[in-house]
This record gives structure tokens, C-alpha cells and sequence, in this order.
């Protein structure tokens, strides 16, 4: 749980070092980048990540951008096409997030990938987040350091006056530069296509891939700001099941689930929502793997991370064309 009130660091030795160890305990940090403040969370664990949700009170799991201290570091975790490196090259450190194919033996959890196979990476060039990244070590999953729907801070009093006693730190770093998110250009299967416009102009991007941008369509969503579209099992999906029914395979909640199912996984057999949170993505593909024809889903309380989770099963569970 976060303390009452939120510490603020200041950007010295002993700060990056508080800061550093908070966020490998798996707690909440927040920090300056050349764009806006980022609420920090170790990008490779699952519970840490669902506690940013908590935080902020985000509606439901989008995907979630990855920094990380260096391009060496990037490289690891996705596979950078040759469109993907020579932006990479051209603008990193600096505020552009790069949506490419996850790699292999990734770190990055399911849950800050909204269970997708892409990851978003960026390196960013303020000195205090690049110091702060590397007195960590890992991947820093980190989305605007607000309140959902609010607007994005560029002090630490922006972060304090939204989230005190909701994180355990914040990084005071000063104002911020640029004051806006940083661009998000997927470089995927065909163009570079730009997700959402940001501190890199979209003119500076082009003259470095050497043609225009395509625009992104439709509803999926692969990066934050995005309309939302996540991983959908194969599988049809039941909601608020209290039994099993034959070839089912069963998504559990809590303790006392039923019997009966060939494969059941419990998102959290103690019923805490953010051990839940931060298995489901993983819990549906191995369900889905099964075989079988259709996931029945025990009742998720609507409070809390659960609004989320029955958010992301709803989805889903919808009608498909």
C-alpha cells in the first residue's frame, strides 16, 4: 500500500537511490521526462503494473509505453525493423515512442502490453528520468502521472496535487520541456504508420524514413491514447459463471472455485484484484491454448481494478463479425 503521504525526492545520489529501490520493490514512482511527468512502476512485474491502474484510476488496461535508460536496452526487448532503427537512431534520447513487434523472452509483463504481441519502447533524454532508469535497471512502464481523464502534469505539484498518498514517491525534477506526450510511431508489417502526435513532428519523422506517414484506422489499439481493442481469445467467453458447463474451461476468482472443468486457472485464489489483474492476459492465452470451445468466467467484483478486469472480459467477450 502507498504511504499516506507521497515522499518527494530530490534529483541527488540519495534520491535516484530511494527511487531506484522503491521501484524494484514493485512501488510507484514518479519522475520527470523532457514531455510530461510519468507515474513509474516496474514494467516487469505484473502487480506492480496493476497497481498504476489503481492509481490513476484508468478505466480499463491499455497498452502502457516501456522506458528504458539507453537504445542498447530498447533493442533487447523488441524487434526493431529497419524503418524502427533509423528513428531509433534519429531521435532516441528524446520524446518518441516506438510501437514494434515484442522479442522473444521479452520482459515486458502482459498486463503493461495489454496482452498484445507489440511493446511501445522510448528512451527519454531528460537527465533525471535517463539517471532514474538506470538506478533501476529494468524496463519502467509509465503513463501520465494524473488522474484518468485529467489533464497531464509538467510539475511535481501537478503529480501531488492529483495523486498524493496514491504513490509512494514523486522525482522533482522542475517543469518540463516539451509539455506534451511524446509522438508514438508503429513500425510493424508496411509503413510507419503514426498512432498519436506528440513532441517529434510529424515532418521530422518523415524526412528520416523518407516518406509519408500512413494514418492509423480503425479501432485497435496498440499504443496509449488509442481507442481500446486488446487480446481476444479464440475461444468464446461466458461471464459471471457460478457452475461449469461440458467443454468448458474455467477462469476462477477467489477461493471455493468449482470443479469439473479440464483446465482451470485462478487469477487469484485469495481474491486479491491485483494478483488478478496482473494474471489475466496470461490466464486467457493459456486457457485459450487449451483447446477448448469456450471460457466460462467466475463473477469479478466491480470495484477497484476488478471495473478494469470485467472491462478487458467484456470486451472480450462481445459479439465478433
Amino acid at each position: 500500500m502507498p504511504p499516506r503521504s507521497t515522499l518527494r525526492l530530490a534529483p541527488d545520489a540519495a534520491g535516484m537511490a530511494e527511487a531506484g529501490r522503491l521501484l524494484r520493490a514493485g512501488r510507484l514512482v514518479a519522475f520527470p521526462t523532457e514531455t510530461v511527468y510519468g507515474l513509474g512502476a516496474d514494467a516487469t512485474d505484473g502487480r506492480a503494473v496493476a497497481a498504476i491502474y489503481a492509481a490513476k484510476g484508468r478505466p480499463s488496461f491499455n497498452p502502457l509505453i516501456a522506458h528504458v535508460a539507453t537504445p542498447e536496452a530498447a533493442l533487447a526487448l523488441g524487434r526493431f525493423n529497419a524503418d524502427a532503427r533509423a528513428l531509433a537512431r534519429a531521435f532516441w534520447p528524446g520524446p518518441l515512442t516506438l510501437v514494434v513487434p515484442v522479442a522473444s523472452g521479452e520482459a515486458v509483463a502482459d498486463l503493461a502490453r495489454a496482452g498484445l504481441d507489440t511493446v511501445g519502447l522510448r528512451v527519454p533524454s531528460h537527465p533525471v528520468a535517463m539517471a532514474l532508469l538506470a538506478a533501476t535497471g529494468r524496463p519502467v512502464a509509465a503513463p501520465s502521472a494524473n488522474l484518468s481523464g485529467h489533464v497531464s502534469p509538467t510539475t511535481a505539484a501537478h503529480v501531488l496535487a492529483d495523486l498524493d498518498g496514491r504513490i509512494d514517491a514523486v522525482m522533482d525534477g522542475g517543469a518540463t520541456a516539451v509539455g506534451v506526450e511524446s509522438t508514438i510511431v508503429a513500425c510493424l508489417d508496411g509503413p510507419p504508420v503514426l498512432l498519436r502526435p506528440g513532441g517529434v513532428p510529424r515532418d521530422a519523422v518523415e524526412a528520416v524514413i523518407g516518406r509519408p506517414l500512413a494514418s492509423a484506422t480503425g479501432e485497435a489499439t496498440i499504443a496509449p491514447g488509442m481507442l481500446a481493442s486488446h487480446y481476444a481469445p479464440k475461444a468464446a467467453i461466458r461471464l459471471d459463471a457460478t457452475g461449469i458447463e461440458p467443454g468448458e474451461a474455467l477462469l476462477a476468482f477467489g477461493p471455493g472455485a468449482p470443479s469439473g472443468a479440464a483446465d482451470i486457472l485462478n487469477l487469484s485464489p485469495t481474491g486479491d484484484l491485483a494478483e488478478a489483474a496482473a494474471n489475466l492476459f496470461g490466464h486467457l492465452r493459456r486457457l485459450d491454448a487449451s483447446g477448448a470451445r469456450r471460457i466460462a468466467v467466475m463473477p469479478i467484483p466491480a470495484q477497484g481494478l476488478g471495473e478494469a478486469i470485467r472491462d478487458r472480459l467484456a470486451r472480450a467477450a462481445a459479439p465478433r463479425d
